[in-house]
């Protein structure tokens, strides 16, 4: 999904406005996940999302994106060596499965864009590490959305948090600026060096998405042209929040 190179400072009434929008897709999420049991299809799973969704008039953003071809469903779930842009199907998930939800919500014209992933019945130890470790990434990254640092230091913190654990960040994905348009400026990788890249400034919007891989950094793509799956086939996570740089502490749009 490609990304827009310019960066929008956005004003009081237009965080406010985001704030809506991530709220409503985090209520999605938690609907979709509490959802999550052995036998039930992703194609379930994005049929509640979008019923969601349009009863409270939003868009689905996902939905139509452009890409190799229009994305078809609400959501990307994508289910344990799948990264990222899985597509809901038939397929039935299965006890010991973990489950990467992304959703896309377009609420008023501002969007809101945030991840989840969790396991279905009870998971390995293995499978529930690589969520902590991924999960705690997350929350790294967001701690250095403060004026004055840089985009750079908010990459390193997610790579090192990671790779401190022996599990690795996906190279060709980013974390990007989000607003009236899902994918704006500044694209964020999960890896960088502290010091460099574009200085946060107060009214900047990123969505910030640690994707971590248990056995390799290198990923490679699906016949669907959209599904991108960790190349050796090892486990994979995903966790997003849309963050506000603010003049205090960093302010998460992406919470119910």
């Amino acid at each position: 999904m490609g990304i827009d190179g310019h960066i929008i400072i956005k004003n009081s009434d237009e965080l406010a406005r985001l704030r809506e929008a991530g709220r409503l897709n985090a209520q999605t999420l938690m609907k979709v996940c509490a959802m999550i049991q052995p036998g039930i299809t992703t194609a379930e799973l994005d049929a509640a999302a979008e019923e969601m969704l349009r009863k409270n008039n939003a868009i689905p953003a996902f939905k139509g994106y452009p890409g190799p071809y229009p994305f078809p469903a609400t959501l990307c779930i994508s289910i344990n060596e799948e990264l990222v842009h899985g597509i809901p199907d038939k397929r039935r998930l299965k006890e010991g499965d973990i489950v990467s939800i992304d959703c896309g919500t377009i609420l008023d014209g501002f969007v809101g864009d945030s991840a989840v992933t969790v396991g279905v019945g009870e998971i390995s130890p293995t499978a529930q590490r690589l969520l902590s470790v991924t999960e705690n990434a997350l929350q790294m990254g967001i701690a250095k959305m403060r004026p004055g640092n840089r985009t750079g230091d908010v990459s390193a913190a997610i790579q090192e948090s990671v790779e401190s654990q022996g599990y690795h960040v996906t190279r060709e994905y980013t974390g990007h600026g989000v607003g009236r348009q899902m994918h704006e400026g500044p694209q964020v990788p999960n890896y960088g060096h502290p010091g460099r890249g574009v200085i946060l400034r107060p009214g900047m919007t990123i969505a910030l998405e640690p994707m971590v891989l248990v056995g390799t950094p290198k990923t490679r793509v699906l016949a669907d042209r959209w599904t991108v799956v960790s190349s050796d086939g090892s486990l994979t996570a995903h966790f997003e929040h849309s963050v506000a740089v603010t003049d205090g502490e960093p302010l998460v749009l992406t919470l119910p």
